[in-house]
């Protein structure tokens, strides 16, 4: 299944994506997708409905298209995650996850325009694979358990400014914070619907140059590391979202350095997950 939220920002509704052009409204059956809905056994009454439901699919009608989950407890974030990217960073490819942190009020939906933050010179791109838990999780035995506290997978533009990030001193979550920072969606694909999570493509254009072309294959460490991992270190709550790296090709790694500027346009995909367009605005 694909889960989608359509409508304002702050007023989107639930609803499961049929194709490109219908949907069916499940607004009246969950408040949202959120905490409760995936700590509720959500993905699994959402089938029944939407099996019940086949006949009263909606045509979209150019509605907006919100993150596919509602805010979450935490964004956890993995840095240095695939080989070609350590490598045009220079640096070595990590014995375990380098774990970060990225503030949930930067979720945005997947066309929302991106706003350079104030005092922002080196503003960056990553595509990244998202990953959403299903239940509260804790202490888990091994990465087959993982996988059954994943509830699904979203495209993520885990946007970052280098200067804050690594010349401002402290942690890298300075430079992954700012508003607008986290584009998702624009659907939450359930892992069921997902053959191999460890083959699948990944995309970014900016101003229809191709930047980034990678694949999940070349992981450090796959989702279902990941989230045996950070289990160890604290509980992941239904919902919480986990972006889980980038490959080769951010501005950062070129020679020269190449920087979002106001009026950029970034486009990105993952195979099966959909595609996100974000223009570039200036700080308010």
């Amino acid at each position: 299944m694909q889960l989608m939220r359509i409508g304002p920002v702050g007023s989107e509704k639930p609803v499961v994506r049929v194709d490109d052009q219908h949907y069916i409204d499940v607004s009246d059956a969950f408040r949202d997708f959120d905490e409760e809905f995936f700590a509720g056994n959500g993905i699994e009454r959402l089938r029944s409905i939407v099996a019940q439901r086949a006949d009263e699919a909606m045509p979209f009608q150019g509605e907006r298209i919100g993150a596919p989950i509602a805010r979450p407890h935490q964004i956890l974030c993995i840095g240095l995650n695939y080989s070609d990217h350590a490598a045009e960073a220079g640096l070595t490819i990590p014995s375990e996850p380098i774990l970060f942190t990225k503030s949930p009020n930067t979720l945005v939906g997947p066309n929302d325009d991106v706003r350079i933050p104030r005092g922002s010179t080196k503003l960056d791109w990553e595509v990244e694979l998202g990953i959403v838990i299903g239940k509260r999780t804790s202490y888990l035995e091994s990465a087959e358990e993982a996988k059954e506290a994943i509830a699904g997978y979203v495209l993520v533009n885990d946007i970052s400014e280098r200067a804050f990030q690594m010349e401002r001193s402290g942690q890298w979550s300075k430079g992954k914070s700012a508003e607008t920072f986290n584009p998702a969606g624009p659907w939450l694909i359930t892992a069921d619907a997902v053959p191999d999570v460890r083959k699948l493509g990944m995309r970014l254009d900016v101003n229809n140059t191709r930047r980034q072309t990678g694949s999940t294959s070349t992981m450090v460490f796959d989702p279902y590391y990941i989230v045996h991992h950070l289990s160890q270190f604290m509980v992941l709550e239904p919902g919480d979202l986990i972006n889980s790296g980038t490959p080769s090709g951010v501005g950062m790694g070129f020679t020269p350095q190449v920087w979002l500027q106001p009026g950029d346009v970034m486009q990105l995909e993952i195979d099966g997950l959909g595609t996100q367009r974000q223009a570039v605005i200036a700080a308010r």
